[in-house]
């Protein structure tokens, strides 16, 4: 049997064998369509009834915002209570606040949607922290490994099969009965998570008063300053929500709605354009490991080239040729950021000990979420002055040229943090 085989053979084995990764990955499956499906119909709907870049930034500013102002908390109520009734209840909430779109029928209730948009987005910051925390209670030594890897790869495939069917459903039969089918799936994913089996394996002996949660946090906040090499590693997230993700998923919106919209308010073309960043960002890390193997210093040098790949796809999508230019600029803006957030996230989980590695994750995430609201909110005030799009996108590529050149010299020069047991070495 060849390394492919066994690897193949590995995930299936998973799904077949330990029913509670079963139902909990069925659930991230539906929920991630739920997600698409919102965040397409919701942009095409303040699109059209605002015509303004920067009420669409808004939007992205509100949906990132949210779950940074919650982060702190997030991982602290993941840390204490049960984690299947956190992320069910997030479900159910998420199911409810989704059917209030329907209301939103004209420009003045478009201050609904970013109320809307705030709860749903600050519920989901409390469903992934504690998700992922889940994943090592009901998965062995052995099988976590290929876990990560299934939900990661789950995650970019929703993002092109969720955003191809959200778009689709909200061109064809509009953006309103996109919403009642978005809060389905959420009410569906409750449903499947609720039969999952599941043992709490929390420390009830442990110290939960608020001010032992501060103190955790904060340590974990020292722990980066003391150690810039993973401070270094951990800020490429922020970096890429604010000079690729945040600032490219506002231009991307005013691309399908107003240079080649396809359906109501351009939601089919932005549902292929979300498609095209999709299978980038799956494609992009797996050709990046097949190459770095895991090695230190190869998967730096992938994340430098993830810069890169972004940069020459946001200069492809400045041009504004067709329709076609731009779906393969965003492929490789997607294969870039792809390349930059998992071998990211590999570098950290190879140099951070295990008893700092969920708040280092946490500040990372905190970090991500906020360089892109400030992004997008940024991005969208550029968009209504006279620089336009290709200004806009040829600017956003410059500012790329910083992140490169920096780490690229970090690499040669910069002091590295050492692997921890059981990694591989450089």
């Amino acid at each position: 049997m060849t390394q492919a085989e066994r690897r193949s053979s590995g995930y299936w084995e998973l799904i077949r064998g330990n029913r509670s990764f079963r139902y909990l990955w069925s659930g991230q499956i539906i929920s991630l369509t739920g997600d698409w499906f919102n965040l397409i119909a919701s942009a095409a709907l303040i699109a059209t009834l605002t015509q303004s870049g920067t009420a669409v930034g808004g939007l992205f500013v509100v949906r990132m915002l949210a779950p940074f102002l919650v982060s702190p908390f997030a991982g602290v109520v993941a840390d204490r209570y049960n984690r299947k009734a956190i992320v069910i209840t997030t479900d159910l909430l998420r199911c409810f606040v989704v059917l209030g779109f329907v209301l939103v029928r004209a420009p003045e209730h478009v201050w609904l949607i970013y109320v809307l948009t705030a709860i749903q987005s600050a519920s989901q910051g409390f469903f992934f922290p504690a998700w992922n925390s889940i994943l090592p209670d009901i998965t062995k030594r052995e099988e976590l490994g290929i876990a990560n890897a299934l939900a990661s790869a789950t995650w970019s495939v929703m993002l092109a099969f969720g955003a191809a069917l959200g778009g689709l459903v909200s061109g064809l039969v509009g953006v309103y009965p996109a919403f009642v089918i978005d809060a389905v799936t959420f009410l569906l994913s409750a449903f499947i998570l609720f039969r999952m089996p599941y043992q709490s394996q929390l420390n009830s002996d442990a110290d939960q008063s608020i001010m032992a949660g501060i103190r955790q946090y904060l340590y974990g906040l020292s722990y980066l300053r003391r150690h810039i090499d993973t401070f270094s590693i951990a800020i490429h997230k922020g970096i890429l929500g604010l000079l690729i993700i945040g600032f490219y998923q506002v231009v991307q919106v005013t691309i399908a709605e107003q240079y080649f919209p396809i359906g109501e308010g351009g939601s089919i073309s932005l549902g292929l354009i979300y498609v095209m960043s999709g299978i980038g960002s799956g494609i992009g890390p797996i050709l990046g490991r097949n190459w770095a193997r895991d090695r230190d210093r190869k998967l730096r040098l992938m994340i430098a080239l993830g810069y890169v790949l972004a940069m020459i796809g946001f200069l492809i999508s400045a041009t504004l040729i067709s329709f076609p230019v731009i779906l393969f600029g965003a492929l490789l803006r997607g294969i870039g950021g792809g390349l930059i957030w998992v071998l990211g996230t590999q570098l950290l989980l190879q140099i951070v000990p295990n008893q700092v590695r969920g708040r280092v994750f946490s500040t990372e995430f905190a970090m991500y979420t906020l360089f892109s609201a400030v992004s997008s909110g940024s991005t969208g005030l550029l968009i209504d002055t006279a620089m336009g799009i290709s200004g806009v996108l040829v600017l956003g590529s410059a500012l790329l040229i910083a992140p490169i050149l920096l780490w690229t010299l970090w690499i040669q020069f910069g002091r590295r943090d050492p692997v921890v047991a059981g990694s591989l070495a450089a």
